[in-house]
């Protein structure tokens, strides 16, 4: 075992942030090579004088980097630089851009890190669909698409209606998705350099888009209610973003629904300080909820986004926008310039599912397969904190001590699945800390898998961390 010790005199900020980052410096001299085994954390945080909680979050912070790998009952290694990384096979830089997540997911592992609407056989549906697209219009789909028939704005007339809110159908704009909607919107509202409001833990995606194209991020704090209102006025007053990214109902990743009076007050903040609203309804769709939309409360400023990736299939990429009056024109052709242009044959398709009322009955069968993982989720992961919703397929763990939500992500590696620590939604560089994972249950092929894989967090949790971290 190596005998390396930190100076921790060197460097600023946190003592954990020194620590990891003296760890780094000595792997990339040599005085901690590759393949060496790091003491363990609590004989290192009696050598150097400090607490097993700053020692546990240094070394969460070195997984977090792809520089160590932890392995049950074996303790924590320095990574081989030819070694596969598990959870960050990517250079830093890539890992901001990117996320948490491997570009390629590894063969082998129960994927708990998708939310995407599970395969229950609608392949056939969507080849029938096709089969007749390219009978119907075979020229369309051999040229580059120069138009936007209307039925595919009344598609999404019906499906980004909500409650009693109806887009016009002149609002409407297709495209490659909600992501790449949100991103026309911020390409037509923003410049390099404006900023965009996001939770702190939020569908990060999107602000690590919105960095790549020189857009900076300010963040505003959220409880179980969702956004907080006085912290959105805080930033509007102090960062003053063009626009903010929000989900009122079922947030991603903390399921967090906004009630009406927040949603009130976010209105009226926007409007008072002339901020543009994003609403990402995709998973509040699927919930049915009945209060309605911040579009019913500010339709001169806010954008609905929505798609069938969660509910009907990911790799149709459909989806569709609501922009307000006299937008849609302009995100349009910043959808066209963005994306390279709305492929026919994907647009035709998903406009086809929704109005023939195949997209519906997808989801129904989606619905009740989500319902029926969310119930076993619940009773397998029974006695445990965590956020879950029938409807929505995936739930947020609370972690209980010691673990970390980086550590915990690696040791579910380790036994065979993929799941998300807390670091993939964060949308800045945040201090929030809350320790949690998600558990996205929808992609596994099978009840049997979804079962082993919540068996495999049941037993991380109920075991604790001391076998994989090597606390002990």
């Amino acid at each position: 075992m190596t005998k390396w010790l930190p100076d921790l005199q060197e460097g600023s900020g946190p003592l954990y942030t020194r620590l990891a980052d003296q760890m780094e410096k000595a792997i990339e001299t040599g005085d901690l090579p590759s393949g060496s085994k790091l003491p363990p954390q609590r004989n290192l945080a009696y050598d150097v004088g400090v607490t097993i909680g700053t020692v546990s979050r240094a070394y969460s912070l070195l997984h977090e980097r792809g520089l160590v790998n932890g392995e049950v009952g074996r303790g924590t290694y320095v990574l081989k630089r030819d070694e596969d990384v598990p959870q960050n096979d990517q250079y830093p830089v890539s890992i901001s851009i990117a996320g948490t997540r491997p570009l390629q997911a590894p063969s082998g592992k129960i994927r708990f890190d998708s939310t995407a609407a599970p395969d229950l056989g609608q392949s056939e549906t969507i080849a029938e669909i096709t089969s007749e697209i390219m009978r119907d219009c075979p020229h369309d789909v051999a040229g580059y698409t120069r138009t936007s028939p209307d039925h595919w704005q009344q598609a999404g007339v019906r499906w980004l209606s909500y409650g009693d809110w109806v887009p016009a159908a002149d609002s409407i704009v297709p495209t490659l998705g909600a992501h790449a909607g949100i991103m026309s919107i911020i390409a037509v509202l923003t410049n390099p350099g404006d900023r965009i409001a996001f939770e702190h833990h939020t569908y990060s995606q999107v602000s690590r888009a919105a960095g790549l194209v020189g857009r900076r991020i300010s963040l505003v704090n959220s409880d179980t209610h969702g956004v907080m209102p006085d912290d959105f006025e805080r930033a509007c007053v102090q960062e003053h973003p063009k626009i903010a990214f929000f989900m009122s109902s079922v947030q991603n990743p903390t399921l967090a629904t906004m009630p009406l009076e927040r949603r009130e007050a976010i209105a009226a903040i926007a409007r008072k300080y002339n901020v543009w609203l994003i609403e990402d309804n995709l998973y509040g769709a699927m919930d049915k909820g009945d209060i309605p939309l911040i579009a019913t409360l500010a339709p001169e400023r806010t954008f609905v986004v929505d798609g069938l990736s969660k509910s009907v299939s990911a790799g149709i990429r459909g989806g569709w926008v609501a922009c307000p009056p006299h937008l849609a024109q302009r995100v349009r052709v910043a959808h066209k310039m963005t994306t390279g242009g709305m492929p026919f044959l994907l647009a035709e398709l998903s406009a086809r599912l929704v109005l023939s009322g195949a997209a519906d009955l997808i989801w129904e069968l989606c619905r009740s397969e989500i319902n029926a993982r969310e119930a076993m989720a619940r009773e397998i992961l029974a006695g445990y904190d965590f956020n879950s919703n029938s409807d929505i397929p995936f739930l947020w763990l609370k972690l209980p001590d010691p673990w970390l939500s980086a550590t915990f992500k690696n040791a579910a590696y380790a036994d065979g699945l993929l799941l998300d620590d807390e670091a993939e939604f964060k949308a800045g560089r945040s201090e929030k800390i809350i320790h949690r994972v998600r558990i996205g249950f929808s992609s596994p092929g099978s009840m049997q898998e979804v079962n082993d894989g919540l068996r495999i967090v049941r037993s991380l949790l109920d075991n604790g961390s001391g076998g994989y971290d090597s606390l002990a």
